[in-house]
Parts: structure tokens; C-alpha cells; sequence
């Protein structure tokens, strides 16, 4: 799908022809209702790459299993690069892929908007 003025997107909901099984916005909205995919991300963007302790002590309140959970689906959808380091101690750090930077004006803007609305 190409991109699309607002305007395009308004017209394409009032129709019904937007929002099917292949629908962007349904495709965000299940990948961003997890609790912590915008916590992970955000904290990608604070530095180059994070090993799985560094990020959970970073975010606080998450369990092993859900960060587990968490970087895995951002794996699958191309937002995270997971590298393994095979060296003793074995390890593995997890970075923003080109598709998770393209999020930074994204974040930007979100931060830009709570600071005028006081948020």
C-alpha cells in the first residue's frame, strides 16, 4: 500500500474498503497493544544496542517472560535486530533495525505533542 494524505485515510474508513484483514492500522494497533513494545522501542532509541538485562532493568515491572516475549515479536516484524554474540560468556545485545529508527521522528513528534498539551 502507498502512502496516503488523511484526507485519502478519512475517506477509505467512511467507505469501508480500509480496514480488512490486511489493514495497517490493525496491524499496529495488535502489534503496539502490547504493554511494552513502546517502552522497548523507546529505550532502543536511547543508545545503540541493550543486552536483554540492561533493557529489563531499564524499563522496570516487566518479567522475563513478557520482555522475552516482547523483543521476539519486535524481531518478527522488523522493528529489532537481535545479534548473538558466540564468545564466553555467550551473549546477545538488541538494537533498533533500519525499519524501528524510522520510528524516531514518530517519537518525536509524540513528545513534541506532550510537551505543548502539558501532558
Amino acid at each position: 500500500m502507498s502512502k496516503m494524505t488523511f484526507e485519502e485515510y478519512q475517506q477509505m474508513v467512511v467507505t469501508e474498503k480500509f480496514c480488512t484483514v490486511d489493514c495497517p492500522v490493525q496491524m499496529l494497533f495488535n502489534i503496539f497493544s502490547n504493554k511494552w513494545v513502546l517502552r522497548v522501542l523507546f529505550e532502543l532509541t536511547q543508545t545503540d544496542s541493550l543486552r536483554f538485562g540492561q533493557l529489563k532493568s531499564a524499563i522496570g515491572g516487566v518479567t522475563n517472560t513478557m520482555l522475552s516475549s516482547t523483543l521476539k515479536t519486535l524481531e518478527e516484524v522488523g522493528f529489532v535486530d537481535r545479534t548473538q554474540f558466540n564468545e564466553i560468556p555467550p551473549h546477545v545485545e538488541y538494537s533498533l533495525s533500519e525499519k524501528g529508527k524510522a520510528l524516531y521522528p514518530i517519537f518525536l513528534e509524540i513528545i513534541n505533542w506532550a510537551v505543548d498539551y502539558g501532558i
